[in-house]
Formats: C-alpha cells, structure tokens, sequence
C-alpha cells in the first residue's frame, strides 16, 4: 500500500523538479559573468555560491507539501534565506547578471511561503532590482523586475493546482475509506440477516428432531436432513456474501425486493423465507426475482405485486398493466431464459389473474 501512495507524491515531485530545471539555463548570465571576471576570489566565490544556490533551490521546491501541510515556515525562511546568501556572494563577481538569481528566489518564496508573505517578498525583490537599475552606475535590471512579477504568477497559479490536486487526493482519499466502510456494513448486514434466519431455523428443527427421534424416527430423520441442507444453503449465502458477490443470494433479493417495491409505491406481498429452495436452484431463483421486480417498478405501472416462493417454481405477479410485444423488458426476459435454459428450468410469461397485470413464472424440475 505505501508504494501506491508514494509513487503519485513521487510523480509530482519530479514533475516540479524537472520543471524548475529547465529554466536554470537562465543562471548562465551570472555563470558567464563570473567566468568574465578577473578577480579569481570574486570569481571563485560567486561559482561556489551558485553550486550552493541550485540543490537548494530544488530541494525547496521538492518540499513544497511538506510546508504547506506542516507549516514548517521558518524553514522556509530558511531556505530564502540561503538563496539571498549565494545571491550576495555572486553580486562582486557577476554585477547586476547576479540579480537573475532573484528571480528564482521569488518562484520560491511564491511556492513556500504563506501567500502575504510570498507576496512581500515579491514586493521587494522587484522594488530592489527596480531601484538597483537606477541607483548603482552601470547596472540594469535586463527586465529582471517584470522577470520576478511573471515567475510569481506563473508559480502561484502552480500552486494553486497543487492545492487543488491535494484536496482531490484527500476527497479521493476519504471516499475510499468511506466506501471500504459502507461496504463493511452492508456485508455485516447481510451476514446478519442471512445467518440469524437460518440459526433460529436450525434451532427449530433441531429441537423438533430431538422430540420426534423416539416418537416417529423417520420424521426425525426428515427433519436432520432438513437441517444439513439448511446447513449447507446457510454456508453458501455466507461465502457468497463474505466474497462481496452480489444479486445471487436468495434471501438478499428478497428483502432488497421488498425495500425496491415500497420505494417505488408498490405493495409487497413476499415471502420471509427461503428455505423450501434447494441450493442449486437459489441463484436461479435469485435472478428471476430481481428481473421480475425490476419489470414491475419500471414497466407495470402497479399497486402490487406478489412473489410466489416452493421447491420447484417461483412466480412474479403484477396487478398492472400487460406489456407490449416491443416492451423494452424484453431483453432481460431474454437474459433470463438463457439461464433457465441452461439450468433446465422454464420461463412461462402470461397475464396476471384478471386478465390484469403480468406473471413471470419459472419452474424447474422437481
């Protein structure tokens, strides 16, 4: 998981490096004059001070969320604060070229400091190289101070974008979870109803096998096979659960049903259990309810609709009215019968009692 959250960090990171990067080529005017000059301390001086100046330079733009999240603006000062060093060392040796050194102090401050303070900063730089123009003979600003104005803009709308990003990587962040937790829930739900259904059942027939197994053995034996096939459907439902499988647990289905019908109005007439269906027709069976169900609310424009529930048949009954040959549910009876068909069951559609409404049926072998 940490490689995951790290490798976008990682991504922006060098995005900003490598963006920054590219305009160091502009540090070639104070390089140039430096090699230009004669003094070999001014010189020398003014190289160190630009080997210092770069790594840091990148290094601050490297920890931009890290002093934004953390407010770790005193060092941020600090950084500033080294830059303006290598910048006065540079000024003996490469004269007003050093000043192209502010400009990338500025796309600094912009990026790291509180937004008032980045804008003071950018104030001053330009007023300084401004007036450094007029005041000192022989040096100009070589368009410096509009230089350090478009950087600044440049550079805040960066971050502004990064802001962005970060709080979309946060509201990512938190939907995540938010899902992980639902979804938790719904599982717990689920596990809930299906396993204190079928435990109370279990419970039942047990007690009801231990009174007949000196009374009437062979309704007793009826009942212990009762309870190794609710056993094994009580099992399935909880693997198929547990797995996240949705829309084949068959008593899911039913109370998602009952929920759909009264949202949209409809009477649910359903059954409260299961438990007469073999394992091997649940899905099957699953499937029919949800198609059925999902026709009434869309197509039937109903009042009711009623779920007939055995061992060998289920039935979906509207009081609504009959669909139409070209009726758009066609599809998923369609869908729906190529399951049965595969299964070796029938799907048999017909008008509700009445001549009102619609019935699904299908029915399997017995």
């Amino acid at each position: 998981m940490a490689t995951h959250d790290t490798d976008p960090q990682d991504r922006a990171r060098f995005g900003r490096l490598l963006g920054a990067g590219i305009w160091l080529f502009f540090l070639g005017n104070p390089l140039g004059a430096l090699f230009r000059n004669d003094n070999q301390l001014e010189r020398y001086g003014g190289l160190i001070a630009l080997v210092v100046f770069v790594p840091v330079y990148l290094y601050g733009l490297g920890q931009i969320p890290r002093f934004h999240i953390e407010q770790r603006y005193v060092v941020a000062w600090t950084y500033i604060s080294v830059l303006l060093a290598c910048f006065a060392v540079t000024v003996p040796g490469a004269g007003d070229q050093s000043m192209t050194c502010l400009v990338f102090i500025a796309a600094l401050a912009v990026a790291i400091l509180p937004k008032w303070q980045a804008l003071a900063v950018v104030v001053i730089l330009f007023g300084a190289i401004t007036a450094a123009g007029f005041a000192v003979e022989g040096w100009s600003a070589h368009g410096n101070n509009f230089a350090v104005l478009l950087a600044a803009a440049a550079v805040w709308s960066f971050r502004l974008a990064w802001q962005r990003q970060a709080k979309l990587m946060a509201a990512e962040q938190d939907l995540s979870e938010l899902a992980v937790q639902e979804e938790r829930a719904r599982i717990a739900r689920d596990l809930h109803d299906i396993l204190g259904h079928s435990l109370t059942v279990i419970s039942v027939k047990a007690e009801l096998a231990e009174r007949l197994f000196d009374d009437d053995p062979v309704r007793a034996r009826a009942e212990l096979e009762d309870l190794q096939r609710l056993s094994r459907d009580a099992l399935a439902d909880v693997r198929s659960t547990a797995q996240g499988i949705r829309g084949i647990s068959l008593p899911g289905e039913i109370a998602s049903a009952r929920m759909a019908l009264e949202s949209a109005g409809i009477e649910p007439l359903l059954p409260t259990v299961a438990d007469e269906v073999p394992s091997r027709w649940r899905e099957l069976f699953a499937w029919t309810l949800r198609e059925g169900v999902t026709n009434v609310i869309r197509h039937s424009q109903a009042s009711r609709c009623e779920v007939e529930l055995d061992a060998e048949r289920i039935r979906v009954t509207d009081d609504g009215r009959a669909p139409c040959p070209d009726d758009g549910s066609g599809n998923g009876l369609e869908g729906l019968r190529q399951r049965a068909r595969l299964a070796g069951a029938t799907v048999t559609t017909s008008t509700g009692p009445g001549e009102r409404g619609f019935s699904l049926t299908v029915s399997v072998p017995a």
